[in-house]
C-alpha cells in the first residue's frame, strides 16, 4: 500500500472512530466523554506519529485520555 493510500485510510479510520466514540458518549458525564475522546484522538496521533506502532498508539491514547480528563476537571 503506498503512502498516500495509507494516510487516507488512517484519516478515514480516525474520523469513523471519533464519530463512534462521540455517539457512545451519550450517557457519560462531560469528564468521562472528554477522557474518552482524548484517548481516541491521542491514539490516532500516536499511531500517525510513530508509523502505526503499537507502543505509539497506546502511549498516545494514555496521554490523550489524561489530557482530556485534566482539561475537564471542575475548577
Amino acid at each position: 500500500m503506498n503512502k498516500i493510500n495509507r494516510h487516507g485510510l488512517i484519516s478515514t479510520l480516525a474520523i469513523a472512530t471519533l464519530a463512534l466514540s462521540l455517539s457512545a458518549c451519550a450517557g457519560m458525564s462531560k469528564r468521562e466523554a472528554n477522557t474518552a475522546v482524548g484517548a481516541v484522538v491521542g491514539g490516532v496521533v500516536g499511531a500517525a506519529a510513530t508509523g502505526g506502532s503499537t507502543v505509539g498508539t497506546v502511549g498516545g491514547a494514555v496521554v490523550g485520555g489524561a489530557i482530556g480528563n485534566e482539561l475537564s476537571k471542575k475548577k
